[in-house]
């Protein structure tokens, strides 16, 4: 996986214990949903 790919983005929130984002997987959202998404847990 490279960093700052899709899956990299995933698996980081999946390490955080983050699963779903509003009732849904987050494989189903795109690269720059998840990168903010990532930032905000990061806080």
């Amino acid at each position: 996986m490279h960093n700052g790919s899709k899956g990299w983005y995933v698996n980081e929130l999946k390490k955080m214990g983050v699963r779903r984002h509003e009732e849904k997987k987050l494989e189903s959202y795109k690269k720059h949903f998840l990168a903010n998404l990532l930032d905000k847990h990061s806080r």
